[in-house]
């Protein structure tokens, strides 16, 4: 088995919003003010899902360009970013710490330009 998808997001200018559209069309409900890296969001923006959805949030602000993401578990965010380039990947962002935590975040994009996220506890 390879490595698992464990987080999802969507970014936007206005995330109250996108929020509200989401919680309106899947039912979703979220929690505002949680650490999450300011490469991600803006702080105080961000809503992590709740209830049975897998892991995911919504959030971005003034600023940040639409978009989602799937993040993958990976065990060391520098030599999977490395990996990724080697194979006509190109690094984004990070690896960035989510603060307060021990999550650490980068994006990529693959040979198509889609952009995929990595996601790594305890080491940057």
């Amino acid at each position: 088995m390879g490595q698992p998808v464990v987080h999802f997001e969507v970014i936007g200018a206005d995330p109250g919003r996108l929020r509200g559209y989401y919680n309106e069309l899947f039912g979703w409900q979220f929690a505002t003010g949680g650490p999450v890296s300011a490469e991600v969001s803006e702080p105080g923006t961000y809503g992590f899902t709740e209830g049975e959805t897998i892991p995911g949030g919504v959030g971005g602000g003034a600023g940040f360009q639409p978009h989602t993401v799937f993040y993958v578990q990976v065990p060391d965010i520098e030599a999977a970013l490395t990996k990724a380039e080697s194979l006509g990947g190109t690094r984004v962002m990070g690896p960035a710490r989510s603060p307060g935590t021990e999550l650490v975040v980068a994006h990529f994009t693959d040979p198509e330009g889609n952009l995929i996220g990595l996601a790594s506890l305890g080491q940057a």
